[in-house]
């Protein structure tokens, strides 16, 4: 037996038990006659005492060796301690080693393995395998697995039942770009890595199987963004039988119990909002609604005067500052510097100051007299001691533009915090979007959602128009979950691969098993997928989701620790009837 005890499971009542131990030395403090090594494995910290009265000579010069990262194992005493540690669980007792044995040597690590590591991001991805045994990375691993747990136990007592579906797959031209991968037994031809399990999903449908979820990987090769992986996990739900109410009643009752259950946070029911409704208030269909900062239309009262930045624009859009005058101009300019990044992409800002006494000064107050200001200031909600920011352009740039601004400035003055939870859903979506580049319209979500009832004729003659059957469940600003009500007729699902674009043949090249399967008695079904990164991290009051994979990649699509993706040898190239020209440009 390598251990008796665990090393965060000791206490006082254990006091004169004899144990083992098992772990690896976190640090040694060596006073000669007596030295002190804290013992660690992923359930906490227990302190050693080796004493040279009361151990071994052989025991305390192997003591005296000891290096950081070190395996060993140890028999002793639990006694009381003398110098207590009251934020330790095990600080009221150490023990008086007896027995000592290295089951491994280590090399110093390249970096600390303590809470606050001097450790940069990179150096520990490369070395992922010692970062996990920081209590920060471990805790949020754990975390994830009991998210994971609470999932399928609710699921599961809500009769879903757990499928796994293929990972080698066709490739579909909808969507993100796909993983490929080459068969060797079929020279030429390719599966792909799902980007979901969408259509293996509506086929359980069909085949009975009622109500299917599964905690499955997704793969998308796309251009990675800072918060982005290659793969990620989804939650991905089904049901048939069903209208939108239903889902929306289940996987709000599915969020509300792991905030429960998890965080201890109860929740009330989910408001909802209209996907017109979300741009106009907040410019973005995921708004955070733990704080105000609402958008305020402002063309009526900022377009009458000789402005004409603002008279030439579509949209003039103002959000209220809450404290924002204590702002210097220093502080109000690098504001403005911050949405001219090309990131944000403003060509500038107006701004109002609301001061204590009921005046107002704007930076445009040659155009704009106090009257003016006013209405500014009742159209956006602000009040004395706020600034108002304004942004003026084409409707849908500016909404993006002041909604990054609106969360900059939310971070800025702490109004985002992560105890506190504020889901809603986002319905009533557009069904098509139009493309510039291929000049037509694309499925918003994706060609299999319904769109909403009676508005099927409307595709023939405004198509942008038409709204989908589809929701999204949003946390904090954060999209955790989406989905839509599928289409289950063959005939529905033929025009709307008409309408995006699809000649008969390539929509029966591409999906033909799926609308196959549709003429046997398909059932009205639809469904959800959670994004379980996005959702762990939120829950576990971050936003970054690296914290929470166990072995990520860089912002780059690179794994660093094993090197990936690599070049493979010109053997397994050719019996994969392969041929690779890297171009020296």
């Amino acid at each position: 037996m390598y251990r008796t005890h665990s090393n965060g499971e000791l206490r006082a009542t254990h006091i004169n038990e004899e144990v083992t131990l098992a772990g690896w030395t976190q640090k040694t403090r060596n006073k000669g006659f007596m030295i002190w090594v804290d013992l660690r494995d992923r359930h906490g910290m227990t302190q050693l005492i080796f004493d040279e009265e009361r151990t071994p000579k052989d025991v305390m010069d192997l003591a005296s060796s000891l290096g950081r990262e070190f395996v060993i194992q140890v028999s002793g005493t639990v006694i009381e301690r003398e110098s207590k540690n009251p934020n330790m669980p095990t600080g009221d007792i150490e023990i008086l080693v007896k027995e000592l044995k290295v089951l491994n040597e280590s090399l110093t690590p390249p970096f600390t393995i303590e809470d606050d590591t001097d450790g940069g991001e990179d150096l520990r991805m490369k070395y992922r395998y010692l970062d996990i045994r920081r209590k920060p990375v471990r805790d949020n691993l754990i975390f994830r697995h009991k998210v994971t747990m609470a999932v399928r136990n609710y699921l599961s007592a809500q009769e879903f039942v757990e499928v796994e579906t293929p990972y080698l797959i066709k490739s579909t031209p909808e969507g993100a770009r796909d993983f490929v991968v080459p068969s060797r037994m079929n020279a030429g031809q390719f599966y792909a890595l799902p980007q979901s399990p969408q259509t293996f999903k509506q086929l359980l449908m069909v085949g009975g199987m009622d109500k299917y979820f599964q905690i499955v990987k997704c793969f998308r090769d796309e251009d990675l963004r800072a918060d982005r992986q290659p793969e990620f996990t989804q939650i991905d739900c089904e049901m048939a039988f069903v209208e939108q109410e239903d889902i929306l009643n289940t996987f709000e009752g599915l969020t509300r119990h792991l905030l429960k259950e998890l965080n201890n946070v109860e929740v009330g029911e989910f408001p909802r909002m209209t996907y017109d409704e979300a741009m106009h208030r907040f410019g973005n269909d995921k708004p955070d609604i733990r704080f105000g900062m609402e958008f305020g239309h402002l063309n009526k009262v900022a377009q009458h005067k000789d402005f004409n930045v603002f008279n030439s624009a579509e949209s003039v859009i103002g959000i209220a500052v809450p404290g924002g005058n204590n702002y210097s101009r220093k502080e109000i300019d690098k504001l403005i510097d911050w949405v001219k990044r090309p990131q944000v992409g403003a060509l500038g800002m107006v701004y109002c100051r609301c001061n204590d006494d009921g005046t107002y000064k704007s930076s445009v107050d040659k155009f704009y007299d106090q009257e003016d200001l006013a209405k500014w200031a009742e159209v956006t909600g602000a009040k004395a001691g706020d600034l108002i920011c304004v942004l003026s352009g084409d409707t849908r740039k500016v909404q993006a533009q002041l909604s990054a601004l609106r969360m900059e400035l939310a971070e800025r003055l702490g109004l985002r915090k992560p105890n506190e939870f504020a889901p809603l859903w986002v319905i009533d979506f557009p069904l098509l979007e139009w493309d510039e580049e291929t000049e037509r319209y694309h499925a918003m979500h994706h060609p299999f959602t319904s769109p909403k009832p009676g508005q099927m004729e409307l595709l023939k003659t405004h198509p942008g128009d038409v709204k989908a059957n589809a929701y999204d469940l949003v946390l904090n600003g954060n999209e955790i979950g989406g989905g839509s009500i599928r289409i289950h007729d063959k005939e529905i699902q033929a025009k709307m691969f008409d309408y995006l674009g699809f000649s008969e043949e390539e929509a029966k090249a591409q999906f033909g098993f799926l609308m196959d399967a549709f003429q046997y008695g398909a059932p009205p079904h639809g469904g959800i997928a959670f994004g379980l990164d996005r959702l762990v991290a939120i829950l576990g009051g971050q936003e970054t989701i690296r914290d929470f994979i166990a072995f990520p990649k860089n912002n780059a699509g690179r794994d660093v620790m094993i090197d990936a993706p690599a070049n493979i040898d010109e053997a397994q190239l050719d019996e994969l009837h392969l041929k690779v020209e890297i171009s020296e440009e």
